[in-house]
């Protein structure tokens, strides 16, 4: 019950922080207009390829990686440093005055909480506010 209500004002797009489909497609439109200011990055494709998309990031941050860094293994170690299963388990997230909540860190878990209708109401939603500027997501 929680979770479809969650789904029906996600996709009304109310939210605390606003309309989820105005913030995605404000960055999407930045990231065609200034594409050396907006960098534009999907969970499932950073998961997919994550070296290549580090090495992306650093270059757009104007400090790509040497070959005597990569050789090194620098690229491995940062994506093992940064890694889901490495973040969830810090203390920091862990204990304090605001723990924090993590799920599995796979792409496509969200679809283990909702029913097939959620799941399928949820695809209309997005490609419905996707449609046009040619963003897609893997729902």
């Amino acid at each position: 019950m929680w979770i479809r209500f969650r789904l029906k004002m996600f996709c009304a797009g109310k939210q605390n922080f606003g309309p989820f489909w105005d913030h995605v497609l404000g960055y999407w439109n930045a990231s065609l207009e200034t594409p050396h200011k907006v960098l534009f990055l999907n969970y499932d494709d950073l998961k997919e390829d994550t070296t290549f998309h580090l090495k992306n990031l650093a270059e757009f941050l104007g400090c790509p990686f040497s070959l005597e860094e990569e050789e090194k293994g620098v690229v491995e170690e940062i994506i093992k440093l940064c890694s889901f299963e490495n973040l969830k388990d810090l203390s920091t997230n862990k204990t304090g005055k605001r723990p924090y909540y993590f799920r599995k860190g796979q792409v496509g878990d969200w679809a283990n909480y909702m029913t097939p209708s959620m799941v399928e109401h949820l695809e209309v939603v997005v490609k419905e506010k996707f449609s046009g500027p040619g963003l897609s997501f893997k729902v």
